[in-house]
């Protein structure tokens, strides 16, 4: 039966923080695991041969050291606990059996993916995509404190361990730094862009990643399609096929073009202004005037009818009359979806 395998390491164990450079990737699930026997027993004395991918047995190394220089023998013996120590190996795929100390088998598996790049001078490289981050990829985590094996979408730099980087300053960094290179051209580099990515990186020069603070991630308006139109330079402030492109606020404040028409249904005050001589003999009291005479200033009204006016009384001139409206635009008001705030991280 094959042997139980306590996958309690994450992929990353041998990330550490700052110091190696990623130039080799690991068996997950098999390096720096305990295997047991069927009967939950430690497989101590145990050994793992390290074999090529679709071979019989045909030996493949595996190494101590991130540079692979250091080659453990093949096969690995597990120590008294069953321990597999930490493997590091090539690029690409590998097959493992596992045997206990008297040399019965208790697992073989092929085409094992090796979770890492190992090409050397920070990474990049082969990556199964539908298993584990890609280099650029996102991670949205709730956390606000550094992750190892990624850095955080904040707008600082990322470079080599000289470059004097913001966010990142290690080699590590430089699958990103190369990627982003060549994925947006937009995207700063200190001292202007060279003649390459691979150029820039050795010429220690910095990167400055994109800016996810505060803002909420879309999709390009085209994608390799013809363009959607739901994102356009008017409303959103830049064109939506571009990408890294910002856009968008979290409140507006409408003008008064903007503003809709105001058709009253109620009772509204009229300012008539007579345009020449107003000749008042007696006022009617419906005019609100009990004193009679001229009215001196203005003359306020409900209703202008004959009613309102004497058999001599005569209006010279022609009335003016005109609504004012005194809105000349609007307050700040949200337009802020309901959110909740995370942090966004980027793989190396």
């Amino acid at each position: 039966m094959p042997a139980i395998a306590r996958i309690a390491v994450v992929v990353g164990s041998w990330l550490s923080a700052g110091s190696i450079a990623f130039a080799a990737g690991t068996i997950p699930g098999i390096s720096m695991t305990q295997q047991l026997d069927e009967l939950a027993k430690p497989l101590g004395g145990g050994k793992l041969f390290l074999i090529q991918a679709g071979t019989t047995s045909t030996p493949q190394n595996c190494y101590q050291d991130t540079s692979l220089t250091l080659a453990w023998p093949n096969p690995v013996t597990l120590d008294a606990a069953g321990r597999i120590p930490q493997l590091f190996c090539a690029d690409g795929n590998i097959k493992i059996r596992l045997t206990d100390k008297n040399g019965n088998q208790k697992l073989v598996q092929d085409n094992l993916l090796i979770v890492g790049p190992s090409g050397g001078g920070g990474g990049g490289g082969t990556v199964d995509p539908t298993t584990i981050l890609a280099t650029g990829d996102f991670k949205d985590t709730y956390d606000t404190g550094v992750l190892t094996g990624f850095v955080r979408c904040n707008g600082r730099t990322v470079g080599s361990a000289v470059s004097g980087a913001t966010e990142r300053a290690n080699a590590d960094a430089q699958a990103l730094f190369q990627k982003f290179w060549g994925a947006d051209p937009n995207l700063v580099i200190s001292g202007g862009r060279g003649a390459s990515a691979a150029a820039d990186w050795v010429a220690n020069k910095t990167l400055t990643l994109p800016d996810c603070k505060g803002r909420v991630r879309a999709a390009l308006s085209d994608m390799g399609a013809p363009d959607s139109g739901r994102i356009s330079t008017i409303y959103f402030g830049c064109t939506g096929l571009i990408l890294g492109c910002v856009g968008g606020s979290e409140n507006t404040t409408l003008t008064a073009s903007q503003l809709p028409n105001i058709i009253s249904n109620g009772v509204n005050t009229v300012n008539v202004q007579v345009a020449g001589a107003l000749n008042v003999a007696a006022v009617n009291n419906a005019v609100n005037d009990t004193a009679g005479g001229l009215v001196a200033g203005s003359l306020h009204f409900a209703t202008v009818t004959a009613a309102n006016w004497g058999g001599n009384n005569t209006l010279t001139g022609t009335p003016n009359i005109s609504v004012t409206s005194n809105n000349t635009g609007s307050q700040p008001h949200r337009t802020v979806q309901p959110t909740i705030l995370v942090t966004t991280y980027i793989k190396l």
